[in-house]
């Protein structure tokens, strides 16, 4: 049973749907609406890699395949194509305004994407950056340097 306690009683032209980290109160699920919605789906999207939902299996933005490529203009330029296509086919209710990928440390194997979006409906201005990093290698060059100690 789900708790549309957030929603105030009405119905949310915008969507509503589970919050994301999903969370429980009350014996059902916590719920998010409008713009809270839209900006946890574009969360959701851009954490998820293509093939990890079983029934949608192009849904996500998969730059894991990229991770060791350079960052050159051509690349960065592709990432941006990638994530505006994702956007496109998954998140209807948005415009994009502006879309920016950077690496503030290029040697720690980090992204950031950064996203100013109008909602179409309410033609609203909203901001999202997203961290995109690898931690694998990372952890395991701390692991191995623990060691050697």
């Amino acid at each position: 049973m789900a708790d549309n306690s957030n929603t105030d009683g009405y119905t949310s032209f915008l969507g509503t749907g589970w919050s994301f980290p999903p969370s429980f109160t009350g014996g059902g699920v916590k719920m998010s609406a409008d713009e809270t919605d839209i900006h946890e789906s574009l969360q959701i999207l851009f954490g998820t890699t293509a093939g990890e939902r079983f029934l949608e299996p192009k849904y996500g933005l998969d730059m894991h395949e990229l991770m060791f490529e350079p960052l050159s203009t051509t690349q960065r330029t592709f990432l941006i194509d990638r994530v505006r296509i994702a956007i496109l086919v998954y998140e209807p209710r948005i415009k994009v305004v502006n879309l920016n990928i950077e690496s503030p440390d290029p040697n720690e194997g980090s992204l950031n994407i950064l996203l100013e979006y109008e909602v179409r409906a309410t033609n609203s201005r909203f901001n999202l950056v997203f961290p995109f990093y690898n931690t694998d290698s990372n952890e395991a060059r701390a692991s191995v340097a623990g060691q050697k100690k």
